[in-house]
């Protein structure tokens, strides 16, 4: 048996705080804005495993009203929604990530992106696919106030 789960996630550049993107800092004078780290790859992809064992989504778990997720290093979520899943007797088969932003440039680090979520999911690295995008200068992505990522994620019985 499969379960198929999508997540989406965007937040605002913010000045002051560190750039991540799945658990890995990037090198950037912008962070994200939010009440966590921040981390739109790992929010997407706790969402894509939690809507694909019905457990809502990450807001449900982890309430940005909450204090305790001030500041909170996002991998503690995707833990959790991984945590959840095998509950529930299943595992990530793969996922695939795209995140999308007209800065800064993240083909470098797309392999070390790969490789921690690997770590925190649990499963080979060749189930893992980060891929990065331009918007192409249309929209908010395209003005560099912000960026979003798209997250699939395939859960198979154990």
């Amino acid at each position: 048996m499969f379960r198929i789960g999508t997540g989406y996630d965007s937040h605002r550049f913010a000045a002051g705080r560190p750039l991540m993107l799945c658990n890995v800092r990037v090198p950037s004078e912008l962070g994200l804005a939010g009440h966590s780290d921040a981390d739109a790859a790992l929010h997407a992809l706790t969402d894509a495993i939690l809507g694909a064992i019905s457990a809502g989504d990450i807001g449900q778990h982890f309430s940005d009203s909450d204090p305790r997720w001030k500041d909170a290093d996002s991998s503690a979520f995707l833990v959790h929604a991984v945590k959840l899943a095998a509950e529930k007797n299943f595992r990530v088969a793969n996922c695939d990530l795209t995140i999308i932003t007209q800065s800064p440039r993240l083909g470098p680090l797309k392999d070390k992106m790969r490789q921690r979520l690997a770590e925190l999911l649990g499963t080979p690295a060749d189930r893992v696919s980060v891929k990065a995008k331009s918007n192409e200068g249309m929209g908010f992505i395209g003005r560099g106030e912000g960026l979003a990522v798209i997250a699939v994620v395939l859960l198979e019985k154990i």
